[in-house]
Protein backbone atom coordinates (compact mmCIF):
# COMPACT_ATOMS: atom_id res chain seq x y z
CA UNK A 1 0.00 0.00 0.00
CA UNK A 2 1.32 3.37 -1.03
CA UNK A 3 0.24 5.97 1.94
CA UNK A 4 1.31 9.54 2.47
CA UNK A 5 1.52 11.51 5.71
CA UNK A 6 1.01 14.89 6.05
CA UNK A 7 3.26 16.33 8.61
CA UNK A 8 3.87 19.88 10.25
CA UNK A 9 5.84 18.89 13.45
CA UNK A 10 7.32 16.50 15.71
CA UNK A 11 3.71 15.07 16.28
CA UNK A 12 3.49 14.07 12.92
CA UNK A 13 7.34 12.81 12.78
CA UNK A 14 6.90 10.49 15.65
CA UNK A 15 4.24 9.43 14.13
CA UNK A 16 5.45 8.53 10.93
CA UNK A 17 9.11 7.19 12.45
CA UNK A 18 6.87 4.48 13.99
CA UNK A 19 4.64 3.48 11.33
CA UNK A 20 7.91 3.03 9.07
CA UNK A 21 9.71 1.09 11.60
CA UNK A 22 6.79 -1.43 12.50
CA UNK A 23 4.60 -1.35 9.81
CA UNK A 24 4.13 -4.13 6.82
CA UNK A 25 7.30 -3.95 4.54
CA UNK A 26 4.65 -3.67 1.89
CA UNK A 27 4.03 -0.24 2.63
CA UNK A 28 5.63 2.22 1.46
CA UNK A 29 5.20 6.21 3.11
CA UNK A 30 6.33 9.20 2.09
CA UNK A 31 5.82 12.68 4.20
CA UNK A 32 5.02 15.60 2.87
CA UNK A 33 5.68 18.59 5.33
CA UNK A 34 2.47 21.32 5.29
CA UNK A 35 3.38 25.04 5.88
CA UNK A 36 4.00 26.50 8.63
CA UNK A 37 1.40 29.17 8.38
CA UNK A 38 -2.30 29.45 7.01
CA UNK A 39 -4.44 32.34 6.15
CA UNK A 40 -7.80 32.18 8.06
CA UNK A 41 -9.27 31.27 4.83
CA UNK A 42 -7.83 29.64 2.11
CA UNK A 43 -8.88 30.97 -1.36
CA UNK A 44 -7.23 29.06 -3.60
CA UNK A 45 -5.05 25.61 -2.72
CA UNK A 46 -2.93 25.03 -5.46
CA UNK A 47 -1.02 28.23 -3.51
CA UNK A 48 0.04 25.95 -0.75
CA UNK A 49 0.46 22.65 -2.76
CA UNK A 50 3.76 21.53 -4.94
CA UNK A 51 2.67 20.92 -8.89
CA UNK A 52 2.59 17.44 -8.22
CA UNK A 53 2.67 14.27 -5.52
CA UNK A 54 3.39 10.80 -6.07
CA UNK A 55 0.32 8.45 -6.62
CA UNK A 56 -0.82 6.87 -3.03
CA UNK A 57 -3.70 4.83 -1.84
CA UNK A 58 -4.52 6.21 1.63
CA UNK A 59 -3.32 9.06 2.96
CA UNK A 60 -2.68 10.02 6.64
CA UNK A 61 -3.13 13.32 7.88
CA UNK A 62 -1.33 14.80 11.18
CA UNK A 63 -0.83 17.66 10.56
CA UNK A 64 -1.32 20.35 13.08
CA UNK A 65 -3.11 22.97 11.34
CA UNK A 66 -6.97 23.22 10.23
CA UNK A 67 -5.27 24.99 6.99
CA UNK A 68 -4.31 21.61 6.08
CA UNK A 69 -7.19 19.45 6.50
CA UNK A 70 -8.54 22.18 4.06
CA UNK A 71 -6.15 20.90 1.52
CA UNK A 72 -7.03 17.38 1.64
CA UNK A 73 -9.32 17.09 -0.91
CA UNK A 74 -6.82 18.56 -3.49
CA UNK A 75 -4.06 16.38 -2.38
CA UNK A 76 -6.36 13.21 -2.36
CA UNK A 77 -7.33 14.44 -6.12
CA UNK A 78 -3.57 15.02 -7.06
CA UNK A 79 -2.58 11.92 -5.50
CA UNK A 80 -5.20 9.28 -6.69
CA UNK A 81 -5.90 8.17 -3.16
CA UNK A 82 -8.88 6.35 -2.20
CA UNK A 83 -8.85 7.04 1.89
CA UNK A 84 -8.13 9.59 3.91
CA UNK A 85 -7.60 9.14 7.47
CA UNK A 86 -7.39 12.37 9.96
CA UNK A 87 -6.11 12.36 13.53
CA UNK A 88 -7.80 14.20 15.54
CA UNK A 89 -5.92 14.62 18.64
CA UNK A 90 -6.45 18.11 19.24
CA UNK A 91 -9.68 19.42 18.33
CA UNK A 92 -8.01 22.66 16.49
CA UNK A 93 -6.69 20.91 14.43
CA UNK A 94 -10.09 19.66 13.22
CA UNK A 95 -12.87 21.88 14.57
CA UNK A 96 -16.47 19.83 14.35
CA UNK A 97 -17.77 22.19 11.79
CA UNK A 98 -14.66 21.61 9.40
CA UNK A 99 -15.19 18.15 10.32
CA UNK A 100 -18.46 17.70 8.81
CA UNK A 101 -17.43 19.76 6.08
CA UNK A 102 -14.36 17.55 5.03
CA UNK A 103 -16.37 14.66 5.10
CA UNK A 104 -18.94 15.77 2.58
CA UNK A 105 -16.14 17.38 0.77
CA UNK A 106 -14.73 13.50 0.36
CA UNK A 107 -18.01 11.68 -0.10
CA UNK A 108 -18.83 13.47 -3.38
CA UNK A 109 -15.59 12.70 -4.79
CA UNK A 110 -16.11 9.38 -3.49
CA UNK A 111 -12.83 8.93 -1.33
CA UNK A 112 -13.59 7.28 2.15
CA UNK A 113 -13.07 9.77 5.54
CA UNK A 114 -12.01 8.40 9.36
CA UNK A 115 -11.46 10.93 11.55
CA UNK A 116 -10.73 9.54 15.24
CA UNK A 117 -11.21 11.27 17.99
CA UNK A 118 -8.74 10.52 19.73
CA UNK A 119 -6.52 8.84 17.42
CA UNK A 120 -6.03 5.71 19.22
CA UNK A 121 -10.06 5.56 18.95
CA UNK A 122 -9.13 3.99 15.33
CA UNK A 123 -10.26 -0.07 15.26
CA UNK A 124 -10.71 -1.65 11.94
CA UNK A 125 -14.18 -0.43 11.48
CA UNK A 126 -15.03 1.96 13.50
CA UNK A 127 -13.44 5.25 15.18
CA UNK A 128 -14.70 7.88 18.15
CA UNK A 129 -16.34 10.83 17.74
CA UNK A 130 -17.53 11.61 21.07
CA UNK A 131 -16.83 10.39 24.52
CA UNK A 132 -19.42 7.17 23.99
CA UNK A 133 -20.21 7.66 20.39
CA UNK A 134 -18.58 5.40 17.44
CA UNK A 135 -18.65 6.09 14.04
CA UNK A 136 -18.53 3.28 11.30
CA UNK A 137 -16.04 3.34 8.15
CA UNK A 138 -16.09 1.32 4.69
CA UNK A 139 -12.41 1.57 3.35
CA UNK A 140 -10.27 -1.83 2.77
CA UNK A 141 -6.84 0.90 2.80
CA UNK A 142 -7.66 2.23 6.68
CA UNK A 143 -8.98 -1.26 8.01
CA UNK A 144 -5.59 -2.53 6.39
CA UNK A 145 -4.00 0.32 8.67
CA UNK A 146 -5.99 -0.25 11.12
CA UNK A 147 -5.21 -3.46 11.75
CA UNK A 148 -1.46 -3.01 12.68
CA UNK A 149 -2.09 1.47 14.29
CA UNK A 150 -5.00 2.48 16.19
CA UNK A 151 -6.40 1.00 19.38
CA UNK A 152 -4.06 -0.45 21.44
CA UNK A 153 -4.33 -4.21 21.88
CA UNK A 154 -2.01 -5.88 23.93
CA UNK A 155 -1.72 -9.43 24.78
CA UNK A 156 -0.78 -10.28 27.91
CA UNK A 157 1.05 -13.72 29.30
CA UNK A 158 0.49 -14.04 32.59
CA UNK A 159 2.01 -16.38 35.95
CA UNK A 160 -0.81 -16.76 37.67
CA UNK A 161 0.71 -18.27 41.07
CA UNK A 162 3.26 -15.67 40.93
CA UNK A 163 0.50 -12.72 40.06
CA UNK A 164 3.02 -11.12 37.31
CA UNK A 165 3.02 -10.19 33.97
CA UNK A 166 6.00 -12.55 32.23
CA UNK A 167 5.67 -10.96 28.54
CA UNK A 168 3.64 -8.89 26.00
CA UNK A 169 2.96 -8.77 22.70
CA UNK A 170 1.73 -5.81 21.06
CA UNK A 171 -1.18 -7.08 18.60
CA UNK A 172 -1.84 -3.46 17.55
CA UNK A 173 0.11 -0.07 18.84
CA UNK A 174 -0.99 3.18 19.09
CA UNK A 175 0.17 5.10 15.64
CA UNK A 176 2.31 7.04 17.84
CA UNK A 177 4.29 3.61 19.34
CA UNK A 178 3.01 4.77 22.98
CA UNK A 179 1.60 0.77 23.20
CA UNK A 180 4.66 -0.55 22.14
CA UNK A 181 6.79 1.57 24.90
CA UNK A 182 3.98 0.58 27.74
CA UNK A 183 4.29 -2.84 26.87
CA UNK A 184 8.43 -3.02 27.36
CA UNK A 185 7.77 -2.25 30.92
CA UNK A 186 4.78 -3.94 31.87
CA UNK A 187 7.06 -7.02 32.28
CA UNK A 188 7.23 -8.21 35.57
CA UNK A 189 4.92 -6.11 36.81
CA UNK A 190 2.17 -7.42 39.02
CA UNK A 191 -1.35 -7.98 38.17
CA UNK A 192 -2.28 -5.60 40.88
CA UNK A 193 -0.55 -2.70 39.67
CA UNK A 194 -0.18 -3.12 36.04
CA UNK A 195 -3.36 -1.14 35.48
CA UNK A 196 -2.62 2.05 37.11
CA UNK A 197 1.62 1.27 35.52
CA UNK A 198 0.11 1.19 32.10
CA UNK A 199 -1.32 4.66 32.57
CA UNK A 200 0.99 6.28 34.30
CA UNK A 201 3.74 4.89 31.47
CA UNK A 202 0.91 6.02 28.38
CA UNK A 203 1.43 9.56 29.99
CA UNK A 204 5.07 9.54 30.67
CA UNK A 205 5.46 8.34 26.97
CA UNK A 206 4.31 10.98 26.27
CA UNK A 207 1.13 11.14 24.79
CA UNK A 208 0.66 14.24 22.46
CA UNK A 209 -3.24 14.48 22.55
CA UNK A 210 -4.79 17.65 23.98
CA UNK A 211 -5.64 18.15 27.28
CA UNK A 212 -8.73 20.69 26.57
CA UNK A 213 -11.49 19.75 28.36
CA UNK A 214 -14.48 19.36 25.66
CA UNK A 215 -18.03 19.35 27.10
CA UNK A 216 -18.63 16.40 24.16
CA UNK A 217 -16.59 13.72 26.02
CA UNK A 218 -17.89 14.55 29.46
CA UNK A 219 -15.85 17.69 29.85
CA UNK A 220 -12.77 15.44 30.10
CA UNK A 221 -9.42 15.63 27.55
CA UNK A 222 -8.44 13.53 24.79
CA UNK A 223 -5.13 12.44 26.85
CA UNK A 224 -7.24 11.19 29.12
CA UNK A 225 -9.30 9.13 27.24
CA UNK A 226 -6.59 7.84 25.38
CA UNK A 227 -4.79 6.65 28.36
CA UNK A 228 -7.94 5.14 29.56
CA UNK A 229 -8.24 2.85 26.57
CA UNK A 230 -5.01 1.69 26.84
CA UNK A 231 -5.83 1.13 30.64
CA UNK A 232 -8.79 -0.63 30.00
CA UNK A 233 -7.05 -3.07 27.82
CA UNK A 234 -4.85 -3.76 30.46
CA UNK A 235 -7.42 -3.86 33.12
CA UNK A 236 -9.80 -6.39 31.40
CA UNK A 237 -6.79 -8.98 30.98
CA UNK A 238 -5.53 -8.43 34.55
CA UNK A 239 -8.50 -8.60 36.52
CA UNK A 240 -9.22 -12.13 37.06
CA UNK A 241 -5.87 -12.74 38.61
CA UNK A 242 -6.06 -9.67 40.89
CA UNK A 243 -5.96 -9.89 44.43
CA UNK A 244 -9.31 -9.36 46.14
CA UNK A 245 -8.77 -7.99 49.80
CA UNK A 246 -11.82 -6.94 51.93
CA UNK A 247 -11.35 -4.76 54.81
CA UNK A 248 -13.57 -4.76 57.59
CA UNK A 249 -13.35 -1.73 60.74
CA UNK A 250 -11.26 -3.99 63.87
CA UNK A 251 -10.00 -7.30 61.19
CA UNK A 252 -8.71 -8.18 58.33
CA UNK A 253 -9.87 -10.95 56.03
CA UNK A 254 -8.88 -12.18 52.57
Amino acid sequence: MEILAVISGEYGKRHVENITANGPSSWQVSTWKAPPVFPPFIDDPEDFLPEEFAPADLILSFAEHKGAAELLPDIARLTGAKAVLVAVDDEAWLPRGLDRQLHGWLDAMNIACATPKPLCSLTPSTYGVTRHEQAEYHSPQITEFATYFGKPELKLEIDPEAGVITAVEVQRDAVCGCARAVARDLIGVSVNDAEEKSGLLHHHYPCLASMVKLPHFNHDTLMHVSGQLLKNNVGEQVKPYKTVRQFKPGKYSE
